[in-house]
């Protein structure tokens, strides 16, 4: 499957479930969340990643009802190759909060989770994922490829475990900024 139709159907096939005008659905159960809380936690998110200036993967997690910070993290691969931003911000979500309550959460994303980060994020049984650059654009040219074929939404669908919300495209453009002039070794 062509990279762009799928980032083009996750954010056109998903956009009616998620974004009516200004506002985005999570998982049943959550309240409508407005675009402008999207974005105040996606610069949450944006902040983390400034933490690693190589590899710019940040990551927070959100009370989905008051935007409430729960826990954040920065990639980490150099000391281990799993800390991805993701995986360091859920176990700094569990350190501080335990191992609880994932449904009422929304993990923000400076990139869309590789399958390793989306499968985590499913087992955990998250509200929703919202993710800024996708992995398949200018986070795949920055790296010198695309990682896995997979993305968040492949995942997603192809489990029948649980199925959390996915929103891309948040503050896109900022963060493919970001990972394109990030520093190189």
């Amino acid at each position: 499957m062509d990279p762009m139709i799928s980032k083009r159907r996750l954010l056109v096939g998903l956009g009616g479930l998620i974004c009516t005008p200004a506002v985005g659905l999570a998982q049943p159960g959550l309240t409508p969340i407005p675009m402008e809380r999207h974005e105040k936690a996606m610069r949450l998110a944006i902040e983390q990643g400034r933490k690693n200036p190589y590899y710019p993967y940040g990551a927070v997690i959100v009370r989905a009802a008051t935007g409430e910070l729960m826990a954040e993290g920065a990639n980490e691969t150099q000391s281990n190759p799993v800390l991805h931003g993701e995986i360091v911000c859920m176990n700094d979500y569990v350190r501080k909060r335990g191992n609880r309550d994932w449904e009422q959460m929304l993990l923000y994303t400076t990139c869309e989770p590789c399958p390793m980060c989306m499968m985590a994020l499913v087992w955990a049984k998250i509200g929703g994922v919202v993710f800024a650059s996708s992995s398949f654009g200018a986070v795949a040219a920055s790296i010198g490829g695309v990682p896995s074929k997979l993305s968040a939404q492949d995942v997603v669908d192809s489990t029948s475990y649980y199925k959390p919300m996915l929103l891309g495209g948040v503050l896109a453009a900022e963060t493919d900024a970001m990972f394109s002039n990030r520093k190189r070794f």
